[in-house]
């Protein structure tokens, strides 16, 4: 395995540092599709408009809109045509350059949560609503609120199926809740029980299930806590943000902090001091080492979204996550749990590769943008596109870093070698090479593994980026097919990452499929280049290349 340079002490203003972990998050893969070997033409690059990007909200701002949002609920629920016991939440605001402005609502039903009725309203710069986006266009009401079935037969079933997953302390967290699912089907009135514990692995267990409330049958289940898999030391010297006392505590990024666990499964452990303001050693016989990879790739991940799509942190409200390391022993995994929080990191096998490399902590972040947005189910095709995601904007912070120890590339986990045979844990432009990942569409893939479901993702945004057939990126070559075997040319990653952040932020809903992905990618094209442009087109081209609709030209 090539290893970074390994430097590990010099003095600067943040604390420099050698090391970095190459994320394996979520193996996926399956070949499907045509033997196709198309080669692009030349890519597609338009010049995005600039008034439909969104602005830099100050968090006094964002509270603002969402202030005025909450005071207009009822006007906007009557606008929009909901029923007399419906109710709106709002959850997120974007606004435009041109003064637009998408609200993101969650529904009440006769004051019970909907699960699966989210929404969101498009408002000009008016004031007027222009368009909604929903989740589902179901009417929302049930026979009764009342429910026959008990919350303790509810918690029973739950706890008994987490059992059967190998989930051992399973227990319910909390309290059943009365909802209506509206996620599929008709509403139903349902319990939502969440069962605490630790899976197989030792990842902490928050398994959501989902029971009708009438009839005591499963209606859907998913597991709240989003991980992945990988290893190893790579970014090389870095700068990392600190507080003035030496501590991991980035004030400049929303008081991030980052903590040693020093291989426990719960509480925030430690925080990360020093006397010097010089961290690590560059390998993983000092603590600090893969502290300051975690801290480094939270700070990256920070900076990009905020530099390039005007977020300012994962709930775009200013305030920093937090990360642990040293998570469990022996434990090669990584992932984000929305109930902390945070990112907690694992050291690997015989704790000797630490999971905290740039990737790692861009793919675990964007869990939490996901969750702050479109909030997509971690079951089904949501869950793949929920997984995918993260692989796709962990790219994005991988190149935009621009370190010369990890460049970027669209390989997941490419210097990790887990298996020991050289290869990468995942392709972006062929996700079937890794044996499980899907390349292509297909009816059956919303019940397959979401790491291998989001090789449909992965591959259309390889695909959106760079084009198919043969080419050569930062040094490493592509040989992407198609599902029809015709070529697509790509529009160029930066906008790829535009339209994907804005489908993501402005019209993907928690129960999104892939067909709804390409919807929401056309919708976030027809703004920001318009409809029938040759971006549009090619990104609707794109996804037929994936099996997902018709070609248009």
């Amino acid at each position: 395995m090539t290893r970074s340079s390994r430097s590990s002490k010099a003095v600067t203003t943040g604390a420099l540092v050698a090391v970095g972990t190459m994320l394996a998050v979520g193996l996926s893969s399956g070949p499907a599709g045509a033997n196709a070997d198309p080669s692009a033409s030349q890519k597609v690059i338009e010049q995005a408009r600039s008034g439909k990007m969104p602005v830099k909200l100050s968090p006094t701002e964002r509270g603002a809109l969402l202030q005025a949002a909450a005071n207009a609920r009822a006007e906007t629920a009557a606008a929009i045509g909901l029923g007399s016991q419906e109710r709106l939440l709002p959850t997120e605001v974007i606004k435009d350059q041109d003064g637009s402005v998408h609200t993101r609502y969650e529904r009440t039903f006769a004051g019970l949560p909907v699960l699966g009725g989210d929404l969101t309203v498009h408002q000009g710069a008016d004031g007027d609503i222009a368009s909604t986006t929903w989740a589902t266009r179901a009417t929302i009401t049930v026979p009764s609120t009342q429910a026959t079935v008990p919350a303790s037969r509810a918690s029973a079933a739950a706890v008994a199926k987490a059992k059967a997953d190998d989930v051992t302390k399973a227990a319910i967290t909390g309290t059943p809740r009365l909802v209506v699912w509206a996620g599929s089907g008709t509403p139903t009135l349902a319990w939502e029980s969440v069962v605490g514990g630790l899976q197989h692995d030792g990842t902490p267990n928050e398994l959501h299930v989902i029971s009708d409330a009438r009839t005591g049958a499963e209606l859907y289940s998913y597991q709240a806590v989003m991980n992945g898999t990988g290893n190893s030391m790579y970014s090389g010297t870095v700068t990392i943000g600190t507080s003035g006392s030496y501590q991991m505590n980035d004030t400049s990024r929303g008081g991030h902090k980052t903590y040693n666990l020093n291989g426990g499964t719960s509480g925030t452990g430690t925080l990360f001091t020093d006397a010097d303001d010089v961290w690590g050693n560059g390998t993983y016989t000092d603590p600090q080492t893969a502290g300051v990879d975690a801290h480094y790739g939270a700070q990256l991940t920070w900076d990009y979204y905020k530099t390039v799509h005007g977020r300012n942190g994962i709930r775009n409200d200013g305030v920093g996550a937090y990360s642990r390391t040293h998570y469990y022993t022996n434990y090669v995994n990584a992932f984000w749990q929305d109930s902390c929080f945070c990112m907690t990191y694992g050291d690997g096998q015989n704790n000797r590769k630490p999971l905290t490399s740039i990737d790692v902590a861009a793919h675990e972040m964007t869990h939490g943008v996901t969750s702050n947005t479109a909030r997509l189910v971690y079951s089904g095709e949501s869950g793949g596109l929920n997984e995918g995601t993260s692989d796709i904007f962990a790219a994005a912070v991988e190149f935009w870093a621009n370190n010369p120890s990890d460049k970027g590339d669209y390989l997941v986990g490419e210097k990790i070698d887990i298996y020991g045979t050289g290869k990468p844990l995942r392709y972006m432009d062929q996700p079937s090479k890794d044996g499980s990942s899907k390349d292509y569409w297909y009816s059956g893939i919303g019940n397959i593994d979401v790491h291998y479901s989001s090789g449909v993702a992965n591959h259309f945004f390889y695909l959106l980026s760079e084009g198919s057939g043969t080419k050569t990126v930062n040094g490493v070559t592509y040989n992407s097919p198609t599902y029809d075997g015709l070529p697509v040319p790509g529009i160029g990653r930066q906008n790829a990452e535009k339209i994907w952040y804005l489908a993501l932020t402005k019209y993907m809903q928690s129960t999104t499929n892939y067909a709804g992905a390409r919807k929401a990618t056309l919708d976030a094209a027809t703004e920001l280049f318009g409809l029938g442009s040759a971006t549009y087109n090619t990104v609707a081209n794109t996804w037929a290349a994936v099996n997902v609709g018709s070609r248009v030209s």
